[in-house]
């Protein structure tokens, strides 16, 4: 089982400092945590540097005299007075001691400081990220909860062209946003900056600002390469406990093929033992050389678990890139869509009529949406991937001592794109080229920034169940809370594309609901005895349907019948009462072009009638 933010206790998470909406990063920020060292550990160091400082002076004549801890013979009268002759003879001769400039040892200090510093001509590239989020109500669709701000950190990087400046972060910090602004180090000027790519799965953002004044006297940063085991790494961004610019230094520790809570997909991800703290998120981490390696974007948290953080690596940040400017838009990282097995029992590959130093995995199950489902079956060996041979364990070679699972050979291609992969069937080797795609989720980890569809029958609310509404559901522990039969879509494959779980969310009081307000979170299989594909499917079939009745058909076996007229009536009702914009999410308003409920419906409840057309742009 994979690590995600709502399945283990050591989970990850996501560092965009106040990404929920708690009393320090909306109305005001709560007083900030003390830092390490106090005012009273201050004073103790401080006099321990005294008496180091008086027994530095106290052993000094000694170690000049002879062997430091053992005393010195007195001298005689006439010796010590001669002693003291020379002593008056050496001060007079000395040249008198010139005293230095202030600008001297500030000269010094600055020497030092760039020695230290070295990342110092980079940072003025490195923004703070303020943004306003007003994330959907997924309980109640038509609505959004209150709004709530959140700071991390960004980076500013050049484009392929000319006057292409942009400006890097991660997708999370910028979840449903209202409102991105960004500030430069060191300015008291926030600048409005607008979105122009998101990609949830690896969680970047791509941003530009339109004011010129923003770009004046800032150098882009430059990407460096992959880096290797215990490398040197640091982390510069904003993250919480100050408003200014921080640098956190590490190494790193582990490359492997990672998942990323935000998107709920693996892809290559670098670990580091330097701590990413709130706020850090979207930041750049250099390299030696003062180019980005990465970006950082979340970390492990758990009783037992201390300074462990994680990095978008450049191959990625590439991807991603490259997706963009070839597109205008992000598409996406492309699937294989099979589900494997690994096959390291002897026993097993015998089974399946492998050759002695034949390697592969099993295919189990093939996504019936994907390209490769004309090709690839069920108990297929896959064998290899664009000239990649596959050990049973399902790495591949990567770096000179390393390998790495073969989804990241998958994950550096893009969608559309062809690969060639080697099968074994039935004992014979079987060669085919699969354009890759992105194939369907029937229950979807997020929506990619887009607004839930809903569709209203008089009181009852129709919706489509994903992971975020389940969690609005159920809470935080929804995945020992939420019903069984939706627990299990998660692991399910689509019979066929566009397939969707839609169900019953609620049902709103209303006489032609009576009877059904306890019905909730079910899911419906089918209407008029048809089976329902989709939301969008199911409004249409409703908004058309001239029967007397509606009949909806659920899980658990429970069924819905309303009669058609009062339910039509009954829409208009519910609209007006809990005032309710519209009976269909703007999504399903333009892909039908229908009204609902009927205008005579809505007269007859004394709400005008709005065209669905109209309604939509609303």
């Amino acid at each position: 089982m994979g690590m995600s933010v709502w399945r283990t206790a050591q989970s990850l998470h996501t560092n965009c400092r106040g990404l929920q909406p708690t009393p320090c990063n909306t109305l005001g920020r709560k007083p900030a945590p003390a830092l390490h060292g106090s005012s009273q550990p201050q004073q103790q160091q401080q006099q321990q540097q005294q008496r180091s400082r008086h027994q530095q002076r106290c052993r000094a004549p000694a170690a000049a005299g002879g062997e430091v801890g053992k005393s010195a013979k007195r001298p005689g009268k006439g010796a010590a007075k001669q002693q003291q002759q020379q002593q008056q003879q050496q001060q007079q001769a000395a040249p008198p001691p010139q005293s230095r400039a202030v600008d001297d040892w500030e000269h010094d200090m600055d020497d030092d400081e760039d020695e230290d510093n070295f990342l110092a001509p980079y940072f003025d590239a490195v923004v703070k990220v303020h943004c306003v989020h007003t994330e959907p109500n997924y309980s109640l669709p038509w609505q959004r909860k209150r709004q709530f701000t959140s700071t991390s950190s960004g980076f500013i990087v050049a484009g392929p062209k000319p006057g292409d400046r942009w400006l890097l972060t991660n997708a999370h910090s910028v979840d449903y946003h209202t409102q991105i602004k960004v500030k430069r180090r060191g300015d008291d000027q926030k600048f409005l900056a607008r979105v122009l790519a998101i990609g949830v799965e690896c969680d970047m953002a791509l941003l530009t600002v339109d004011d010129e004044a923003f770009w004046q006297g800032v150098q882009p940063l430059e990407f460096g390469p992959l880096p290797r085991l215990q490398d040197s790494v640091a982390v510069v961004g904003y993250p919480i406990g100050g408003d200014t610019i921080s640098v956190t230094v590490g190494v790193v520790s582990r490359i492997e093929v990672t998942e990323y809570s935000h998107g709920a997909i693996d892809l290559l991800g670098v670990q580091i033992d330097a701590a990413i703290n709130g706020g850090n998120s979207g930041g750049p981490v250099f390299n030696k050389r003062g180019q980005c390696c990465g970006i950082a974007f979340q970390g492990l948290s758990g009783s037992d678990v201390e300074n462990v953080g994680y990095v978008i690596p450049t191959p990625v940040v590439h991807h991603f890139l490259n997706d963009y400017v070839a597109n205008g838009h992000f598409t996406g990282f492309p699937s294989l869509g099979i589900q494997w097995q690994r096959m390291e029992s002897a026993a097993l590959r015998q089974a399946y009529k492998m050759a002695p130093g034949q390697k592969g995995v099993l295919i189990r199950r093939v996504n019936p949406t994907s390209a490769a489902a004309q090709h690839l079956r069920a108990d297929d060996v896959l064998m290899s991937f664009d000239g990649q041979d596959i050990a049973c364990d399902g790495t591949v070679p990567f770096r000179t001592g390393e390998r790495i699972a073969f989804s990241y050979l998958i994950s550096n291609k893009f969608v559309g794109e062809a690969a060639r992969v080697v099968v074994l069937r039935d004992g014979k080797q079987q060669t085919f080229d699969i354009n890759l795609s992105r194939p369907g989720v029937l229950m979807p980890p997020h929506l990619s920034n887009k607004a839930p569809s809903y569709f209203l029958v008089s009181g009852v609310v129709f919706t489509v169940a994903c992971e975020p509404y389940l969690e609005s559901e159920y809470g935080g522990e929804w995945v020992g809370e939420a019903p069984i039969k939706l627990l299990d879509k998660l692991s399910e494959m689509p019979g066929q594309a566009g397939e969707e779980v839609v169900v019953v969310g609620q049902v709103l009081a209303d006489e032609a609901t009576l009877g059904y307000e306890d019905v909730s979170n079910m899911r419906v299989l089918t209407f008029n005895g048809t089976p329902v594909l989709n939301l969008q499917h199911l409004a249409e079939m409703v908004t058309a349907c001239q029967e007397p009745h509606l009949r909806f058909d659920c899980e658990y076996y429970e069924t819905i019948v309303l009669d058609r007229q009062q339910a039509a009536a009954g829409t208009a009702g519910v609209l007006k009462t809990h005032s309710i914009p519209a009976a269909m999410s703007q999504d399903l308003q333009q892909a039908l072009q229908v009204q609902w409920p009927p205008a005579a419906a809505a007269a007859a409840a004394g709400q005008e009638a709005v065209p669905a057309a109209t309604a939509a742009k609303r």
